[in-house]
């Protein structure tokens, strides 16, 4: 089982930056891969970036691609997601995940509660 806890949300203005942190409780979070995602309002759940087990691979989808930058601290057991350039469309719940590798939902085992991400126009 491994518990994982969202921090960092919260509101900002348009072209403003966030990063929230990814943080896992019980087992080292250096054993798995991990995903970011999102669920805007009305929305399903949509990939926002991934990172493999060391760091080394990294995948970001089109949404984010040139604002955001996953990465992860396997000494402080933490997955950051920096986001730069924010927009209004992003505004969403932000969740990190794991124990899966690709870009569905549906492929992850854990995830966090979540953490609230605003951005005001």
């Amino acid at each position: 089982q491994v518990q994982l806890v969202e921090s960092g949300g919260g509101l900002v203005q348009a072209g403003g930056s966030l990063r929230l942190s990814c943080a896992a409780s019980a087992r080292t979070l250096s054993s798995y891969a991990v995903g970011w995602f999102r669920q805007r309002p009305g929305k399903e759940r949509e990939f926002v970036a991934r990172i493999s087990r060391s760091g080394g691979t990294t995948y970001c989808a089109d949404s984010g691609k040139g604002r955001f930058t996953i990465s992860r601290d396997n000494t402080k057991n933490t997955v950051y997601l920096q986001m730069n350039s924010l927009k209004p469309e992003d505004t969403a719940v932000y969740y990190c995940a794991t124990g899966g590798l690709g870009t569905r939902a549906v492929e992850y085992d854990y995830w966090g509660q979540g953490t609230q991400v605003t951005v005001s126009s």
